[in-house]
């Protein structure tokens, strides 16, 4: 005689999804685990330009110009100024470069117009690697 369950009336058969989930869970771990990753990298075709050997190039040091900009007016690496002199002194080192790096350092109670005429100062005489921060 085959054993017959019993059905209460009124419930569906339910599925419980648990166990599923953990082996679906386990699988994807295995999965990432003994994944080979390949190294693309190496199979591209790429041409890199050469590195330069000029050595007036490595010898050149990096040029350097420190704006401070203050609440009553300027501060050019080291000397305060009005924005007269600063503009004298950028078009100064601007005949000479104008890759060189402009750093801009603004105090918290600066005014903004301040920034504002250093920054036209720059633009007026070319210099365009400009760095603003706050202090």
């Amino acid at each position: 005689m085959a054993y017959q369950r019993k059905q209460k009336k009124g419930e569906s058969p339910k599925l419980d999804m648990t166990p599923m989930i953990d082996v679906v869970f386990q699988l994807l771990i295995f999965f990432v685990v003994t994944l080979k990753q390949e190294d693309i990298l190496s199979k591209l075709d790429a041409a890199r330009p050469a590195p330069n050997t000029d050595e007036r190039v490595k010898d050149k040091p990096q040029e350097l110009i420190n704006i401070i900009v203050a609440p009553q007016g300027f501060i050019f690496n080291g000397r305060p100024m009005r924005i007269q002199e600063l503009d004298r002194s950028i078009e100064r080192l601007s005949g000479y470069s104008k890759t060189a790096m402009v750093i801009i350092k603004c105090t918290s109670d600066s005014a903004h117009a301040f920034l504002i005429q250093a920054l036209d100062v720059c633009y007026k005489h070319g210099m365009t690697n400009l760095s603003i921060f706050s202090m």
